[in-house]
């Protein structure tokens, strides 16, 4: 589990953990039209993503990046493969009054740590 960290509308950091892989070079996350994140993405794309080694916490990786696309047509494979990777199962939670987003980070600074 990763953490994004995005920017409320008057300012104030907002940091979610998250399910995330790569596509094509860029950081796929999955979530849902309308909640806070989305909406500060759409409006402010500049992100962060903070990976942390559960078992060792001086290992970690800070990837800062930009909302570079979202697709709508696959939002609920994204989850479905997202959840497969994390648990081992398709997605549990469907509901139909959700509309599922990939969307995609494109990275512009990368630091690590151990």
């Amino acid at each position: 589990v990763v953490t994004i960290a995005t920017v409320m509308a008057d300012g104030q950091p907002q940091a979610h953990p998250i399910w995330a892989d790569i596509v094509d070079g860029k950081i796929r996350i999955n979530t849902v039209v309308g909640r806070a994140k989305y909406n500060n993405m759409k409006e402010r794309p500049k992100v962060t993503v903070l990976a942390v080694d559960p078992d060792d916490t001086f290992r970690w990786m800070e990837v800062r990046g930009t909302v570079s696309g979202e697709s709508l047509v696959d939002g609920d494979e994204g989850i479905d493969k997202l959840s497969r990777d994390y648990v081992g199962t398709d997605y549990t939670d469907h509901r139909p009054e959700n509309t599922r987003v990939n969307l995609y980070i494109e990275p512009t600074r990368i630091i690590t740590n151990g």
